[in-house]
């Protein structure tokens, strides 16, 4: 068995972290081993679907010392008019460009792909079978919280005949031309992702089901733009979020509120969604969804069959057997998973502190591990944050966003690096605004009257839920 000395064993060389160990090499001397299942640096990334895109602009994601894409705004397809969005293999070049160029010549980093930790301080190659164990000096850093799970790596929770043709998003551009029936199974972003590829690659919409077992409400990618030119749409749309929680009277009340200041947009306007996943839509992308009319709703699939579909509720709905079915009903990530302290005596359990910007959160951790000693001192500035899978779960989310905003105010060197980081998307726009410009200082005036009475009223909303 071979040994090592590290200060941190880190599991996974995802998005999570490297971000963390990012900025601990920047603020500290500290050594690393990372450890991850995948052959290179990415996490699930390398298990993700070809035409996969990020959700969010590609200006605030991945890890702070390094930039990703170009700022370029698109000028075609449904993201028109935004910052561009990397697609899935961008994104992996772009981790394994960190690793290569960063990471390894800093000479303080070990990498050790296709291994799997299994047990305190020791790791196995998952090819030769070879242990090896370290001496962790400081803490093991599990970067893994969140259990992400893509399409083409978890378990089919539906029974499917063999006589029925059944595939992952991963599948989809290889099988789609040996077809001409789609049903997409599924109602969270892969699903609405994939229902986009066949349309916008020629598919008539009547030839398109779509199995929904929950409509969602979706975060409207204009406001999530990070420049100047966005100002109205970002810092306005967040003026007009905080007063639609301060001025909601229930959990309803305030997504219409949010869906009217053009923060939250939905499908479907006669269905009112029971879903929240933080998946963040183009208006585009929304005309495109509409046009799928054949949209069944009888909650979950039980089992597919050549000619029929069966649900969990005993009804059953005809098929076309020609059909290809699209599964895309991985869950993601743990929405709303118990948390745990950030920070405990011999480990750090990264999760979200500013939901679901994850990335950002495990980079402030870093920053937190290396300025501060005290675990009670990191932990009260590193409190977990719940990502959200109802509506409901919406505002203890934001609560716990903004108590963190609030506890990071308070520290000026956190906060001047925080708003310096390129990773956190709205910080230098607002320290850029000309308030001057009466629109710009009406909009900030909007955000300090009604931070507080936001707050309030959503714990109250909470407590009477």
């Amino acid at each position: 068995m071979n040994s090592l000395e590290t200060d941190y064993l880190v599991i996974g060389s995802g998005a999570v972290g490297m971000a963390f160990v990012d900025v601990l090499l920047d603020e500290t001397d500290a050594e690393f081993v990372i450890v991850d299942r995948h052959h290179m640096p990415g996490g699930h990334w390398n298990d993700a679907y070809p035409f996969v895109r990020l959700h969010q602009p590609s200006a605030f994601y991945g890890v702070s010392s390094t930039k990703l894409g170009s700022d370029r705004i698109d000028e075609t397809g449904s993201n028109k008019g935004y910052f561009e969005l990397a697609s899935g293999a961008e994104v992996l070049a772009y981790y394994e460009r960190v690793m290569r160029e960063r990471f390894l010549p800093s000479g303080r980093v070990r990498y050790f792909p296709f291994s799997e930790v299994v047990g305190d301080g020791r790791f196995r190659s998952l090819l030769s079978g070879e242990e090896t164990t370290a001496d962790v000096r400081k803490r093991t850093v599990d970067g893994t919280f969140f259990n992400t799970s893509v399409p083409a790596t978890h378990k089919r929770k539906f029974a499917v005949d063999e006589k029925a043709a059944c595939v992952t998003p991963n599948e989809l551009p290889r099988q789609a031309a040996a077809h001409r029936q789609f049903t997409i199974v599924g109602a969270g972003k892969t699903a609405m992702d994939a229902a986009v590829w066949l349309l916008d690659h020629g598919a008539d919409p009547e030839v398109v089901s779509w199995i929904v077992p929950r409509d969602s409400w979706l975060m409207n990618r204009a406001q999530t733009q990070p420049s100047l030119d966005f100002f109205d749409d970002a810092i306005g749309g967040f003026a007009g979020q905080l007063e639609a929680c301060a001025n909601a009277s229930s959990v309803d009340d305030l997504f219409d509120r949010l869906e009217e200041s053009g923060a939250m947009l939905r499908i479907d306007p006669a269905r009112r969604p029971t879903m929240f996943h933080y998946a963040t839509i183009s208006k585009g992308e929304i005309e495109q969804l509409r046009r799928i009319e054949n949209v069944l709703r009888q909650g979950r699939v039980e089992s597919i069959e050549p000619d029929a579909i069966h649900f969990a509720n005993g009804k059953r709905a005809p098929a076309n057997p020609a059909t290809l079915y699209i599964d895309c009903t991985a869950t993601a990530v743990e929405f709303a998973a118990e948390t745990r302290p950030v920070f405990e005596r011999r480990r750090i359990t990264l999760q979200s502190l500013r939901s679901p910007l994850l990335p950002l959160s495990a980079a402030i951790a870093g920053y937190v591990e290396a300025h501060y000693n005290d675990d009670v001192d990191k932990n009260r500035l590193c409190k977990p944050v719940i990502l959200a899978d109802t509506p409901a779960e919406f505002m203890q989310s934001f609560v716990g966003n903004m108590a963190n905003q609030y506890a990071w105010l308070q520290e000026p060197a956190l906060n001047a690096w925080l708003n310096d980081n390129r990773l956190e998307p709205f910080g230098k726009v607002v320290r850029a605004a000309d308030l001057s410009i009466p629109g710009n200082a009406q909009i900030m005036k909007r955000i300090q009257d009604n931070m507080m009475p936001a707050v309030g009223n959503l714990q109250k909303l909470i407590a009477a839920a």
